[in-house]
């Protein structure tokens, strides 16, 4: 049993440290040097062929989009999924807003990985998820609030969790309340 931890666009694998800590061998790849979509989730796959079965992947944003969709394309390997602040239709009109941001401050690289995912939708596939899911939200993130209930709602085996007084970075807003959430998902 391996607990992998994906984090988002913008982090690295050191904003888990503090939900990782409350579990053990649990392992957070870095995720930060791909320059695409497409080669990131093959970099990531490649990294998991080497991760003992079954796994319990955890994304938070970009890291949730890269394990819904290893999940999709290896539901054999996936005994849980955790979902956080992620989308499962890319929202093209936050992220044009999001590449705006990005753009005046310089993200070049940031700006192509979005737009790299502009055309990603798992709407169809997420009837197939036949392990248990849950779909985190954090109480101050309205931009995904809605996506996380039409997760919650579109899976078979899904759950939602709201965790207060955080913004989309649950894992460095609320490690301890996320990290308690897990537990009790994970069993």
């Amino acid at each position: 049993m391996s607990y992998v931890f994906l984090h988002g666009l913008g982090q690295n694998a050191q904003a888990w440290d503090k939900v990782q800590s409350h579990f053990p061998g649990a392992i957070c790849p870095d995720l930060a040097q791909c320059p695409d979509y497409p080669s990131l989730y093959q970099t990531l796959s490649a990294q998991l062929q080497c991760v003992p079965n079954p796994l319990y992947l955890c994304g938070l944003s970009l890291g949730g989009v890269l394990a819904l969709d290893f999940t999709l394309k290896n539901p054999d390997r996936v005994r849980s999924l955790v979902l956080i602040g992620a989308q499962y239709k890319m929202p093209k009109t936050l992220l044009s807003l999001q590449n705006a941001v990005l753009r005046l401050m310089g993200r070049r690289e940031m700006v192509r990985m979005c737009n790299s995912m502009k055309h990603l939708d798992f709407s169809a596939e997420l009837g197939r998820i036949s392990c248990p899911v849950l779909v985190v939200c954090g109480e101050k993130d309205k931009a995904n609030r809605k996506a996380a209930q039409e997760l919650n709602y579109r899976l078979i085996h899904g759950k939602l969790e709201v965790v207060e007084r955080a913004g989309h970075e649950v894992n460095v807003d609320a490690p301890e309340a996320l990290a308690k959430i897990l537990r009790r998902f994970w069993g």
